[in-house]
């Protein structure tokens, strides 16, 4: 299948991106994948990848920033998300971490892109450091929203002082057959909960939370979630054939690609501090604080920092 335009099936994703689009697919990889694709064709390929409970519109104001500067700007919709769908419906619907990776790999193949800059946030944050992690050859350039977020089964299995613990109530309420019934029948009430934590002084309208939220409404999207979550905590288990990709990420491996990494003064979400992970980083490196109530959807609530990251990180690696 090539590429085209269209106003997908799953109306509420085409609907949520009518300011934001046109929302195009493609085959790659197990994914007919929904994305945007904005920008000149011949221009520096960015790549912006959004996390949970978030969509494409994290980045719906960085976009037309990035545009401006000459990118060919690619927000692809995870597996789970929008109008991305499984091609078979006998593939797992696997969320561990390098599989997302894998998607994107696929996704850049599908199109051609030998090279990308890589911005993400959140799960995003996670799938940009793995593929510059480990495939360097595809990444230019990093902007990492909470810095290096690679994990393994077996530093999930570790406790946390009990502070440390209550950040990730959710995570252990997934682990539960009542948290899997409950996030089904919830899911716009408990994104809306997760934004609010997560960036207390976030005054977003409904009208933006309602754009995100239709793209949760897949139908793969509650199984998703769940298995990433509980693959982290070691209640689930992947598939074989990444165990490979799974095995190199235990052992940490320092990114090398010029580098920026983000953080807000206001993100509710559990984070590292930045002096966790800086040694991770072992090319150019520069890590910046946002100041003014910025929280966790970093590029949403500050989108003029993100892109002028974006285009900073650009330029170190030239």
């Amino acid at each position: 299948m090539g590429i085209m335009s269209i106003s997908t099936p799953f109306g509420a994703a085409a609907q949520s991106a009518d300011t934001f689009g046109p929302v195009k697919q493609i085959n790659a990889g197990v994914l007919n994948v929904g994305y945007i694709d904005q920008g000149p064709a011949n221009g520096p390929v960015v790549i912006l990848l959004h996390g949970w409970p978030y969509d494409i519109h994290t980045y719906e104001q960085v976009t037309p920033l990035l545009v401006a500067k000459g990118y060919r700007v690619l927000v692809p919709y995870l597996r789970g998300y929008g109008s991305t769908r499984f091609l078979s419906d006998k593939t797992m619907r696997n969320g561990q971490q390098s599989v997302v990776a894998e998607d994107i790999i696929a996704f850049m193949d599908a199109l051609h892109v030998k090279k990308a800059i890589l911005g993400g946030c959140d799960w995003g944050a996670r799938t940009a450091d793995i593929i510059a992690a480990l495939w360097p050859e595809r990444t230019k350039a990093l902007v990492s929203v909470s810095g290096y977020l690679i994990g393994n089964q077996q530093s999930g299995a570790a406790p946390l002082p009990p502070a440390a613990e209550l950040q990730w109530w959710y995570q252990f309420y997934f682990a539960t057959d009542r948290g899997k019934a409950g996030y089904t029948k919830n899911t716009d009430e408990f994104a809306k909960l997760i934004w609010k934590l997560a960036s207390p002084k976030w005054q977003f309208e409904e009208a933006t939370f309602s754009r995100s939220s239709a793209a949760f409404h897949n139908p793969d999207h509650v199984a998703i979630v769940i298995h990433n979550y509980r693959w982290r905590l070691g209640l689930a288990t992947g598939e074989a054939k990444y165990d490979a990709l799974e095995a190199r990420l235990a052992k940490a491996p320092n990114i090398t690609v010029p580098t920026i990494t983000l953080e807000g003064d206001a993100n509710g979400a559990p984070h590292p501090p930045a002096s966790a992970y800086a040694n991770k980083f072992t090319g150019k490196y520069l890590h910046k604080e946002l100041t003014g109530g910025i929280g966790h959807n970093l590029p949403q609530e500050a989108p003029q920092e993100f892109a002028d990251a974006i285009v900073e990180a650009d330029k170190m690696g030239e």
